[in-house]
């Protein structure tokens, strides 16, 4: 099946990342799945019908970033955990500034999709997200989540401050001894680096285009291979 004749621009960002993202399960013949692999018109915009949590919140915060894969996905699995305040999609880890979607995706840039998660310690520490994060990804594949391969969308944690990163050791180091799976763990611990915020098409995608989002999330795999590993302590 072919692609509509005439795509507007607006549709392009969100068109090349389906392609990307879906061709292969399109090709597997999934049903209904070539119907669903370049969208047929624009995403419309969201109106919330009121302030975001982030936006009301006066005491302190904090910042954690994770790199699980999809960011839309990793949104999604934070976004509902009591004391997160706000999650943004984006990119770190690479040597360039200011990456766009194109130049991450082609592998050249050494950035990471990741996703910076504002929260409360006052309802939810740093060590309780790390260990949240555990069972929302596949810590056992190197450049790789799901369906997504490539480094672009590696595992990591990258820690803000020396505490961070003495938390994210101990619990990878604690995890080693306590998986549920044979295969070593290869996600990265490391420090911080400059965080760039993706397009804004990108931004709470799960949300804005929930019939894609959950066709992509279903057709990749990605909760499956979680039930694989972790059973019944998966993410949900």
């Amino acid at each position: 099946m072919r692609a509509p004749n005439r795509l507007s621009l607006s549709t392009l960002p969100v068109a090349a990342r389906w392609g990307r993202r879906f061709l292969g399960v399109c090709l597997l013949g999934l049903a209904g799945a070539l119907t669903a692999c370049v969208p047929s018109q624009p995403a419309q915009p969201v109106v919330a019908e009121t302030a975001s949590p982030a936006s009301v919140h006066t005491g302190p915060t904090e910042k954690a970033v994770f790199a699980g894969g999809c960011f839309w996905c990793v949104e999604a699995d934070f976004d509902k955990v009591p004391g997160v305040l706000s999650t943004t999609s984006g990119y770190t880890g690479g040597k360039t500034a200011n990456p766009s979607y194109q130049e991450v995706t082609s592998k050249l840039t050494g950035h990471a999709e990741v996703v910076e998660i504002v929260f409360d310690p006052a309802q939810v520490g740093y060590a309780q997200l790390v260990e949240h994060f555990w069972r929302t990804i596949d810590p056992t594949t190197k450049d790789s989540q799901f369906c997504d391969v490539g480094s672009p969308y590696r595992t990591a944690i990258f820690a803000q401050d020396a505490e961070q990163l003495r938390i994210a050791q101990a619990s990878r180091a604690a995890l080693e001894k306590s998986k549920p799976f044979q295969a070593p763990v290869v996600t990265e611990v490391v420090k911080a680096d400059t965080f760039y915020p993706a397009e804004e098409y990108h931004q709470d995608y799960y949300r804005k285009n929930p019939v894609r989002y959950n066709y992509y999330r279903t057709g990749c795999g990605r909760d499956a291979r979680l039930k694989q590993l972790w059973g019944e302590a998966a993410a949900s």
